[in-house]
């Protein structure tokens, strides 16, 4: 009997740890998705207003590059040759197409 009851007793507090975790991890999903969504809404296609826009477009394959390389075409959104994607025009962004000169073709969007 005291063993039964020891053990149920240890069932309800990982029950209990368990609730408590997955309520953590609701809680840090919605910050996160409700931190996008602002990020989203900031500008169009991620650009800050008033600031210069730049098309970005993928021409080659990322196949055969370094993995930096690689990594650099991810961070700015481009996931596959005739891919474009719009990004704010600074010196961040500048540096990284310095990077990749050769797989993507830069063009200035007026706004």
């Amino acid at each position: 009997m005291a063993a039964e009851k020891a053990t149920t007793a240890t069932r309800a507090a990982t029950a209990a740890k368990a609730a408590k975790a997955t309520k953590a991890a609701k809680a840090t999903k919605a910050a996160k998705a409700t931190t996008a969504a602002k990020a989203t809404t900031a500008g169009a296609a991620g650009a800050e207003p008033g600031v210069a826009t730049l098309r970005v477009t993928q021409v080659r394959s990322s196949i055969g590059t370094k993995p930096k390389h690689r990594g650099t075409l991810r961070a700015l959104g481009l996931r596959g040759i005739n891919k474009s994607n719009q990004l704010p025009d600074r010196p961040e962004i500048r540096g990284m197409l310095a990077r990749v000169p050769h797989l993507v073709r830069v063009e200035e969007v007026s706004s």
